[in-house]
C-alpha cells in the first residue's frame, strides 16, 4: 500500500511539472459497460455475447465534437474481442473539419480471475488501421497494455497501464496510466470516477490529466446509459469534457425468478 501511494504521489508530481498540447485523439477504447468511463476493466462479456456503445464526446479548449462507436464480441467468458471507430463531427468549431481518426482492433485476455485477496489480471493487444483524416490520423500502429481490477465492498477499482506505437513520421511512442473506480449506488446504478494521464504523441511531455465523473444506470436488462464530464488539472487541454453513451448487451441478461411453492 505504501508503494502504490509513493508511486501516486510521484506520478502526479511529474504530470503537474510538464505541459503540452496536441490533438485529443481517442484511439482504442473500452465499451460500456464493461469499463468505467474510459478505464478498461478485466471483465469481458460472457461467451457469444455482443457489446455495442455508442458515445458522443463533446471537449471544450480545443473545441471538439466526436462520435465514437466500439464493438465488443465475447469470443469466451475470459477473450473479449474490441473494435472502435471514433468520429470528428467538428473541430475548433468548424463543421468542415471533420473526420475519422484510425480504426482500432484488438482482444483483451483476462489470464486471473479475481480471488478474495487477489485482483482478476487481463491483457490487451490492438492494432490501428489508417482509414482516417489525415490531421487525425496516427497512419496506424501497434499497441497494448495491462489491466487490474478488484472488488472492494461496493467498490470496483480499476487500473490500467496502455502503451501505443504510432507509425506516422514525426509522431511518438505514447503511453496512458487510468485509474477508475465503479461504485454501486443502487440495484442499477453506479457512480464513476476516474483520473486520466497521458503521454503527449507529438512530444516527450505528458499532455492530458483529467478527472472523471459518472454515472451509468441499467435502463432494461440489455441497455445502460452513462453520463460523464471531465475536469482538467492544471491547466491541461481540453479545458472541459463532456461524455454521454449508451451501450446494449446481446443476447440480454435473463432474470432469475424464484418460485415459492406453498407448503399447504
Amino acid at each position: 500500500m505504501k508503494r502504490l501511494t509513493v508511486f501516486i504521489f510521484f506520478f502526479s508530481f511529474l504530470i503537474f511539472t510538464y505541459q503540452a498540447q496536441a490533438f485529443d485523439r481517442k484511439g482504442f477504447s473500452p465499451t460500456a459497460p464493461f469499463s468505467v468511463i474510459s478505464t478498461f476493466s478485466a471483465d469481458s462479456p460472457k461467451q457469444n455475447q455482443v457489446a455495442i456503445d455508442t458515445g458522443f464526446e463533446f471537449t471544450s479548449d480545443p473545441d471538439i465534437k466526436r462520435l465514437n462507436l466500439n464493438v465488443s464480441y465475447g469470443l469466451t467468458d475470459k477473450v473479449e474481442i474490441i473494435t472502435n471507430l471514433p468520429y470528428n463531427l467538428s473541430y475548433h468549431n468548424s463543421l468542415s473539419d471533420n473526420g475519422a481518426e484510425d480504426l482500432n482492433f484488438g482482444f483483451k485476455h483476462r489470464i486471473i480471475d479475481e480471488t478474495t485477496y487477489l485482483p482478476a489480471f487481463a491483457y490487451m493487444l490492438y492494432v490501428s488501421g489508417d482509414i482516417g483524416k489525415e490531421a487525425f490520423s496516427t497512419e496506424g500502429g501497434i499497441g497494448g497494455g495491462l489491466i487490474v481490477t478488484k472488488k472492494l465492498g461496493p467498490v470496483k477499482a480499476h487500473g490500467n497501464l496502455i502503451y501505443f506505437r504510432p507509425e506516422k513520421e514525426g509522431l511518438k511512442e505514447t503511453w496512458n496510466i487510468n485509474f477508475g473506480s465503479e461504485l454501486n449506488v443502487g440495484y442499477n446504478s453506479k457512480i464513476l470516477l476516474e483520473i486520466i494521464g497521458r503521454k503527449a504523441i507529438d512530444k516527450n511531455k505528458i499532455d492530458l490529466v483529467e478527472w472523471r465523473l459518472g454515472y451509468r444506470v441499467k435502463i432494461t436488462d440489455f441497455s445502460y446509459t452513462t453520463v460523464a464530464t471531465g475536469f482538467d488539472i492544471k491547466n491541461r487541454t481540453p479545458d472541459i469534457r463532456f461524455m454521454f453513451g449508451v451501450s446494449i448487451i446481446l443476447p440480454g441478461e435473463k432474470r432469475k425468478l424464484k418460485i415459492v411453492e406453498d407448503s399447504d
